[in-house]
């Protein structure tokens, strides 16, 4: 088969550049329209419990995660020009488009009691423009004395002062909300040079914002790292200009391709799918080293260009598909998952990983036939006396101390096994970020500041219409947030509770001592004068805290990112208080929250990943065991491939590194690459097994031989390629560049001894007849295309050696 394929390449080669070129055009054109990805990443399938709460509680209450909040601190915040500019950004801030609503200290209303109308009066404390100190000062002192701001406006013993933005839905999932963001920005930036304040900004819109732009500029910077890293260590291996462009042309054309595929399936750019570009570089260079390898290690045994490139597809054709596919296929498990961002993420690397094979089986031998034979310069790599004092070291270690070598690879499991007991598995909504970016650092200052910025909502649903406002039902609710006030890490809840005891306050005239759940008599007072208020530019003070039945109403908490683990065991606390004071008989109460979706989807994206990892190895096996017809023999290649992982998970106990969605992918990605070494090794091996008259000790050596160099050539360019990944912002990005680099150099000093090692040890037992004829053939040295039957549809230079005949 790989015969046909190779005769078709060369004999097709302006047709399959003409149809390749307007292919890349198209793709080109389609790349133009990807976006960034504004959307909170959906980690849970639509179908699961916490995601249908959620979806429920967004119908009947709306958006939770939509507010931009911003702090300054400063002891002399009440000075006139400070408060007129601090009134004056939050006005500008709401004629904003995309800006539903503006609160703070200085935006905020009072309840007052209208006796002749029978209604409450919701009137702005602070005027437009406030003209004297004395005025600020009176009215600065009726703001703070209110319970119902206290706490969570104004932090007095930091003086900490928050404004907060309600962001529109419409604009909040939209790109719109970049320009949006930005503009809030220079706003207060303004404000706090004019005043020589520091501004913290947080909240999940500005967060999501930010984390979008660091994407599109990480992505763009590793495109290129990985393009001149890569560069670079082919000039060095290769030391030739020529060889390094049609290698860059190659995977530069994939990246091509890649990002018009994520245009097709409608995809947008997220923290993944931003990595696959520079992934597509370093996975896709080795397939063009050990093409031209084999190219150059061909063409230096007869002098025949052609027949070379017919043998480059022949030879190594099969093993490099088998070595590709398996890559894509630690990619593809992660469609299985339910998590859409993975699945995006598992497509278009599957997919893309196969274009880049197809690219270099296609282009490489086209572009070699019509440019000049290799010179003797050209191939010197192939004699590089360092790889080969490297490889004939490999061989005597293999050859004589094979106990050792099983000695090293026991002690090395034994302190996997320590190592991997010390993981932990927790996530943070911020932990990819460097205690350092400012983004986490102002997160942190409004947690010990303020309260944290993770909505947490909890649904009470009565069954009854109007019981939401039944006496009893905010006597429980009151409860509640008097039980859950002891835990730090929560905020006071803002419900109907706090908004009675307002009302029952303003109904004595303002009286701090009011401030308290009224009588069920003073309740129906309060109602009666409620529903007559107005509100002016503002909707209905209950819209967004009961449902039009009254049957539902919510208590809305602020958490701190205490990380899923916390997370988990805070859950099960505000449930056990729940189910105390909630009887089920009469209520059913909902937590949920994006905090809640947050961990419950962190935990199972960390579930499904285990699980595509062991569907990548089962893929694995099954299509080694298909190439080479050995039970046996797929059994003993898996074990150096398993053993980096291993190295890598306690790695990463030692170090702290936890397991969490970021780290987890590193062995999925890890094991798909680094099973290459071990498929083109045993490819050589049964080559060699036929020439060497079936003997085990002749065949390793030389597939040692013969593969090492490009192992190592391979290896090195994957080891720094990702490499770069460790100069990334997000901490997931850095440890999975740091990880699987790890994981590849370990992977082949264990393809290169341990595998070796084992063939030798258990010689016949595991290479049986079955191996010697496998499914999936692999071509014979000695079995070449008819070249006269080869017919090249364009003139090509002829050397003597070289005589082909031509259309």
């Amino acid at each position: 088969m790989w015969n046909r394929i190779a005769g078709v390449i060369l004999r097709n080669r302006i047709l399959l550049l003409v149809l390749i070129g307007l292919m890349t055009v198209f793709m080109g054109y389609k790349a133009q329209f990807v976006e960034m990805s504004y959307q909170h990443a959906a980690l849970l399938p639509s179908d699961d419990s916490a995601s249908v709460d959620y979806e429920n509680f967004h119908t009947t209450f709306g958006q939770e995660g939509n507010v931009m909040f911003f702090a300054i601190q400063d002891t002399n915040f009440y000075e006139l020009d400070k408060i007129n500019d601090w009134i004056a950004l939050g006005n500008d801030l709401k004629k904003l488009d995309g800006i539903d609503a503006v609160v703070s200290i200085a935006h905020t209303y009072n309840i007052t009691k209208n006796k002749d109308k029978k209604r409450f009066e919701f009137k702005s404390i602070f005027p437009e423009k406030l003209n004297s100190q004395k005025e600020l000062d009176s009215i600065a002192a009726i703001a703070e004395s209110l319970p119902f701001y206290k706490g969570s406006l104004v932090n007095n013993d930091t003086h900490t002062y928050l404004m907060a933005i309600t962001v529109n839905g419409r604009v909040m999932n939209s790109k719109a909300r970049e320009p949006m963001v930005k503009q809030v920005h220079k706003a207060s930036e303004d404000f706090v040079q004019k005043h020589k304040l520091k501004m913290h900004y947080s909240g999940l819109p500005y967060i999501r914002v930010e984390m979008a732009q660091m994407i599109k500029k990480e992505m763009n910077m590793f495109i290129l790292l990985s393009l001149l890293v890569t560069a670079i260590i082919l000039f060095m291996f290769f030391r030739s200009f020529k060889v390094v462009f049609f290698c860059m042309l190659v995977v530069g054309l994939s990246v091509i391709w890649a990002v018009g595929s994520m245009v097709l399936f409608d995809y947008k750019i997220t923290l993944l799918t931003a990595m696959l570009p520079p992934l597509l570089v370093v996975i896709g260079i080795p397939n063009s080293v050990f093409l031209i390898n084999k190219y150059h290690g061909e063409y230096i045994l007869h002098r025949n260009k052609i027949k070379a490139l017919q043998r480059v597809v022949s030879k190594i054709g099969n093993a490099t598909f088998l070595t590709n596919l398996t890559t894509a296929s630690g990619f593809a498990t992660f469609i299985i998952t339910s998590s859409q961002i993975l699945k995006e993420f598992g497509v278009v690397a599957a997919l893309n990983i196969m274009v880049v094979f197809f690219l270099s089986l296609v282009l490489i031998p086209i572009i070699f036939s019509f440019i000049a034979p290799p010179t003797n310069k050209a191939t010197q790599h192939l004699e590089n006396k360092f790889v080969n004092k490297f490889v004939k070291a490999l061989e005597k270690i293999v050859l004589n101390n094979r106990k050792a070598v099983y000695l090293i690879t026991a002690s090395l499991l034994i302190i996997g096994a320590i190592g991997i007991s010390k993981i932990k598995s927790t996530g943070y909504m911020v932990d990819d970020l460097p205690h350092h970016n400012v983004i986490y650092q102002d997160l942190k200052f409004f947690e010990e500041n303020l309260d944290g910025i993770m909505p947490l909502e909890i649904v009470v649903e009565t069954n009854k219409k109007g019981g939401a406002l039944k006496l009893s039902t905010l006597k429980r609710i009151e409860k509640l947030n008097d039980s859950l006030k002891q835990y730090p890490d929560v905020s006071a809840s803002l419900s109907l509770v706090e908004g009675a005891k307002f009302a029952h306050q303003a109904y004595y005239n303002g009286k701090e001592k009011y401030y308290k759940m009224p009588s069920d008599n003073i309740k129906n007072i309060l109602l009666s004068y409620l529903s007559k208020a107005e509100v002016k530019g503002e909707v209905s003070i209950f819209d967004s805290f009961m449902d039009s039945t009254q049957t539902q109403t919510r208590m809305s908490f602020r958490i701190k990112d205490i990380g899923t683990t916390r997370m988990e065991e805070m859950e099960q606390i505000v449930l056990g208080h729940v189910n105390a004071i909630f009887p089920k008989d009469n209520y059913k109460v909902t937590v949920t929250g994006s905090s809640i979706v947050f961990f419950k989807g962190t935990q199972y994206l960390i579930k499904n990943l285990f699980l595509s990892l062991a569907l990548a190895i089962l893929l694995i096996a099954t299509f080694m065991a298909w190439m080479f017809s050995s039970k046996r023999m797929v059994l003993v290649a898996l074990i150096p491939n398993l053993i980096p992982l291993i190295i890598t998970a306690a790695l990463m106990g030692y170090f702290g590194i936890p397991i969490k969605a970021s780290t987890i992918l590193v062995f999925s990605i890890a094991f798909g690459i680094s099973v290459d070494d071990t498929i083109h090794y045993l490819a050589k091996y049964r080559q060699e097994l036929k020439l060497t008259n079936w003997s085990i000790r002749s065949s390793v050596v030389l597939a040692l031989r013969e593969t090492g160099q490009s192992m190592m050539y391979t290896s090195i360019i994957l080891f720094f390629g990702f490499g770069i990944f460790s100069l990334s912002e997000f901490g997931g990005t850095v440890s999975l560049g740091v990880l699987v680099s790890v994981t590849l150099l370990s992977a082949m000093l264990s393809n290169l001894i341990l595998l070796p090692s084992l063939l030798l040890t258990l010689e016949r037992l595991i290479t049986n007849k079955s191996f010697k004829e496998p499914l999936l053939q692999i071509y014979n040295e000695e079995e070449d295309i008819d070249l006269n039957a080869l017919k090249i549809a364009t003139p090509i230079q002829k050397n003597e050696d070289e005589k082909l005949t031509v259309e």
